[in-house]
């Protein structure tokens, strides 16, 4: 061995399966993800989706008028919470959805400011096989967003399809997202199921 903890032995390349998602079957009711990755709002977060939706509330871009309200400064378009939230979940719950089916429940509890950090978490409330599809089940999960004070900012129920693993069949050469025979391929090198 040599200082900085590699043999002189050669190593082979192995294709290794990265996260993939989780599929119907990993679900757990109970269970509890907080989502990594928590994300600090701008300014231009805010400006971008009030014009892009036509919001015409001044609370979100007419910082003379909310500087007079009871906030004191402009408050950050709800819907950008939601989008925000609901973005950050992905990764843990609907990598592998087939269709988002309801969002429900959807409560702001708190302002969200420009310079915010936004946390959030997901819990599974339920879950059940598809009447009529046999490739999906449906999960029903409590999203939930914090600020970096740990206040609740946003509570909402999020119900979304998602794949059972027989029907997606991921495998380290083809994860979720790409195409067939893009990048490397199991002949060029050992591939692995670790």
């Amino acid at each position: 061995m040599n200082d900085n903890n590699t043999t002189d032995e050669t190593t082979e390349n192995r294709l290794v399966e990265g996260w993939q998602g989780r599929y119907y079957e990993d679900f757990t009711i109970g269970d509890v993800y907080k989502h990594p990755f928590g994300r600090t709002v701008t300014e231009t977060d805010n400006v971008w989706m009030t014009n892009v939706t036509m919001n015409l509330n001044p609370m979100h871009f007419n910082e003379a008028y909310a500087s007079e309200t009871e906030f004191g400064e402009r408050l950050v378009d709800g819907t950008f919470v939601i989008a925000l939230a609901v973005g950050m979940s992905v990764i843990d719950v609907s990598v592998n959805a087939t269709a988002n089916l309801g969002y429900d429940d959807v409560r702001h509890h708190a302002p969200v400011f420009h310079g915010d950090t936004i946390l959030a978490e997901s819990e599974v409330l339920s879950k059940r096989e598809s009447d009529s599809r046999d490739h999906v089940g449906i999960v029903e999960t409590e999203l939930r967003a914090y600020n970096q004070d740990n206040e609740k900012v946003l509570s909402l129920k999020r119900t979304p399809m998602v794949l059972k693993r027989e029907y997606a069949q991921p495998s380290a050469a083809q994860p979720p997202g790409w195409p067939e025979g893009i990048g490397t391929q199991p002949g060029d090198t050992e591939a692995t199921d670790e």
